[in-house]
């Protein structure tokens, strides 16, 4: 969820100060404007929350929006999500779907100033801690547990042993990829783990499974984005229009229950391996913002703010927010109406609703 790697190229003379001038004519809090671009790559990996990705892109949605605006965007399919979030660190994508929480500790703790262009949904019960057999979490002392290590499931058992009343270091955290995960757990040696759907419900189907502790019990807190370079945001705005507006447009589709709704639901679902029944169980476990009116006023509230300093202080407690981070204020945040979390001078993490709130307007 590191193959590739960016470059910077520094010119001089004329080149510098046509950059200094753009810089001066910059957006307050953005950065200098870059060159524009005219074809876009974003990564995806399969979750509830994403698969609609796989139906823009597949169905026409993305290049009929993309070509409103005269560009080209490449939607790929990354089969390991923390890769992904790596590739996109590293400069192979110009945006990649991640969580509100990964987003902080991967690309803007690497140094990466990234923007959260679309809040899609937030996870209300697609991530769980499964054991087997008649476990409970204060049995987890001393015992191993499987996940996807910095992610959000890592997020997730922290929250849960604090349920409980136990520490990290009373157990073994065991770092495992999400394409693993289902075979980990079939295994002897694997008592729990900690994962998303589908993984999720694929693992609790299993005979002797048992669901401990989901995002059920801290709503709003796991967040799924479509998080983008600012940079690149920022010299090409058409890219974060034509996103939104497919993403919307698909939105529009998938949230009905006629006959169009059910077959792209039906394709979401086995693309990630279910069927329609298997989706829909998903996506009742999922609160999605069908409407960018819903995202805006979710990224409007003082729960965003709250949640990231949640956020912020467990990355910082678990050594992950960024190298060498001295304190929780390390990155800095922003947020709509102007509030701002960490070290306003190392802002690497911006919650934008500018986009979101044009498909709320029609304005696309």
């Amino acid at each position: 969820m590191l193959r590739y790697v960016s470059s910077k190229i520094f010119a001089k003379g004329l080149l510098c100060a046509l950059v200094a001038m753009l810089a001066l004519v910059s957006l307050p809090g953005q950065p200098a404007l870059a060159a524009k671009k005219e074809s876009f790559r974003v990564a995806w990996s399969i979750y509830v929350g994403w698969m609609p990705w796989a139906y823009a892109a597949e169905k026409g949605i993305v290049d009929k929006w993309a070509k409103k605006y005269g560009i080209e965007i490449e939607v790929v399919q990354i089969n390991d999500y923390i890769e992904s979030i790596n590739q996109y660190t590293a400069g192979a994508f110009d945006g990649c779907v991640m969580t509100n929480m990964d987003a902080l500790s991967i690309p803007a703790g690497g140094g990466l100033d990234s923007t959260a262009l679309i809040l899609g949904d937030f996870s209300n019960g697609n991530d769980g801690l499964v054991v087997k057999g008649d476990l409970g979490i204060a049995d987890l002392t001393g015992k191993n547990v499987n996940l996807v290590e910095l992610s959000v499931s890592h997020y997730l058992l922290a929250r849960a042993l604090d349920s409980a009343g136990i520490a990290e270091r009373d157990l073994t955290v065991v770092n495992t990829s999400d394409a693993d995960m289902v075979a980990a757990f079939k295994t002897a040696e694997v008592e729990a783990v900690v994962t998303w759907n589908p993984l999720l419900s694929e693992i609790a189907a299993e005979p002797g499974a048992k669901v401990l502790y989901t995002s059920e019990d801290i709503p709003g807190e796991i967040i799924d984005m479509m998080v983008v370079n600012t940079e690149t945001l920022a010299d090409n705005p058409d890219f974060g229009k034509a996103l939104v507006g497919a993403w919307y447009e698909t939105m529009s589709i998938m949230m009905k229950d006629d006959a169009e709704g059910k077959a792209a639901r039906s394709f979401m679902g086995e693309k990630s391996g279910t069927d329609l029944a298997g989706y829909d169980a998903q996506l009742a476990t999922t609160k999605m913002f069908y409407e960018p009116a819903e995202a805006v006023d979710f990224a409007k509230s003082e729960k965003l703010a709250e949640t990231m300093d949640v956020v912020r202080n467990f990355l910082f407690d678990h050594g992950i927010l960024g190298e060498g981070a001295p304190s929780p204020d390390y990155v800095g945040m922003t947020f709509p109406g102007g509030g701002t979390l960490g070290d306003s001078g190392n802002t690497k993490l911006r919650f934008d609703v500018d986009y979101m709130g044009m498909a709320a307007a029609g304005a696309l």
